[in-house]
């Protein structure tokens, strides 16, 4: 087997000038290295994500990140108050309620909240 040693989201951008500015202005966060053939490196948490220049910027039709927080309602209502617009699915078996999806797998309760970035990638903050 092989010995992976991180696991790092990809994120594509149609115009990388507009998403690195949405990614400040609504999330906060700054690019920790940048190579302009390759894109920006962004360090979150323990983990880090690559938005990287790509035509094909939100055709992906499932969510392309996903951001941890430990207190999910503080979170989407800071995020809210950045400009984040929140979605809704209609998911069998979730239950949202203010933005936020709750349910189980396996054998744990997760809450999730989606929204899109400017390039049409689909985002959650959630914890579980």
């Amino acid at each position: 087997m092989v010995d992976f040693k991180a696991a790092n989201a990809t994120v594509p951008a149609s115009d990388m000038e507009r998403a690195m500015a949405w990614y400040a202005d609504k999330l906060g966060l700054e690019p920790t290295e940048s190579e302009e053939e390759v894109g920006a490196f962004y360090g979150v948490g323990s983990g880090r994500f690559l938005l990287y220049p790509s035509p094909s910027a939100g055709t992906n039709q499932a969510t392309a990140m996903s951001l941890e927080v430990d207190d999910l309602e503080s979170a989407v209502a800071e995020l809210k108050t950045n400009g984040v617009v929140f979605e809704d699915y209609d998911i069998p078996g979730v239950e949202t309620k203010d933005n936020i999806a709750t349910f189980e797998a396996g054998g744990r309760v997760i809450s999730a909240a989606w929204f899109k970035d400017s390039e049409g990638n689909t985002l959650s903050v959630g914890t579980g």
